[in-house]
């Protein structure tokens, strides 16, 4: 789908708008990538992946950027509106984002690939990419994916619990470099203290959501809901009765998965064992 535009030329969607307006008042006022970093002390390929679309970052980095641009509150506002705009996603996801955005606590379990909240750029790519999606709806695509990820950033960011059977870390990219650049990213977010990462080794044996990749979302209200997912569909489960069937599938199988700091090691090792690029 082509871009909307207005008479000024800029974009009209939500997400690109607010990264050419951060490009826009960066490159007006001369300041490179490197010296924005600097100056704000936050690591300069933030801002760079910012202006690409690939994050929206956190509230506090985009606070700061307002003050230092001059421009306070424009920049929030634009962060909100691109933070909040579900229309990115393709429709039959929709539903399930908006209710992700809202969630006080996330629980999860994968399969074979690794949740959208974790995956870098060239993962999502890649993924998306065997699923028969091309051009610019991939692009689209990747770029909405990257736009979860600031769910899980700032001082507010909700607790997420990830549990990864072990298929989905002996599951490579086909692009090495890549691949290595996802566990590499997988490591550092095990270390955010909001991001639980476990990981259920082959020698479990079989288990309940053996075929089954699912979300725990619980809402401000108190309640829960549940979302299983496969390649092509997705179900948005609202019934208690099969929420709490799921949970508790979701709990045995927390029960037979590595602790917390086993599963970091596991990561680490799959790091290690990992091709380097020639």
């Amino acid at each position: 789908m082509p871009q909307r535009r207005a008479v000024t030329g800029r974009s009209q969607e939500p997400r690109q708008r607010f990264a050419e307006e951060l490009r826009t008042l960066r490159v007006s006022g001369g300041t490179s990538l490197r010296q924005l970093g600097e100056r704000l002390g936050w690591d300069w390929s933030l801002f760079g992946k910012m202006e690409k679309g690939e994050t929206l970052g956190s509230p506090e980095v985009v606070q700061a950027l307002d003050t230092y641009y001059g421009t306070p509150g424009l920049l929030l506002a634009l962060w909100e509106l691109a933070a909040g705009d579900h229309t990115q996603f393709r429709e039959q996801y929709r539903r399930y984002m908006a209710l992700e955005s809202k969630a006080v606590s996330l629980w999860h379990f994968a399969v074979s690939v690794l949740p959208g909240l974790l995956q870098t750029p060239g993962y999502a790519r890649e993924v998306l990419a065997a699923g028969g999606l091309r051009g610019r709806e991939l692009d689209q695509q990747v770029e909405a994916r990257m736009s979860r990820r600031a769910l899980l950033e700032g001082e507010d960011a909700p607790p997420f619990r990830t549990i990864l059977s072990e298929a989905v870390l002996r599951t490579p990219l086909r692009d090495a470099g890549e691949w290595r650049s996802q566990l590499e990213y997988l490591t550092k977010m095990t270390e955010q203290p909001n991001i639980v990462v476990q990981v259920l080794p082959f020698s479990a044996g079989p288990y309940g959501l053996d075929s089954t990749d699912v979300w725990f979302l619980r809402l401000p209200d108190a309640r829960t809901v549940a979302y299983t997912e496969n390649a092509y569909r997705g179900e948005l489960i609202r019934e208690n009765a099969a929420v709490e069937k799921l949970q508790g599938a979701y709990d045995a199988v927390r029960d037979l998965a590595f602790s917390p700091a086993e599963s970091r090691k596991t990561v680490l090792r799959m790091l290690e064992e990992a091709p380097c690029e020639p």
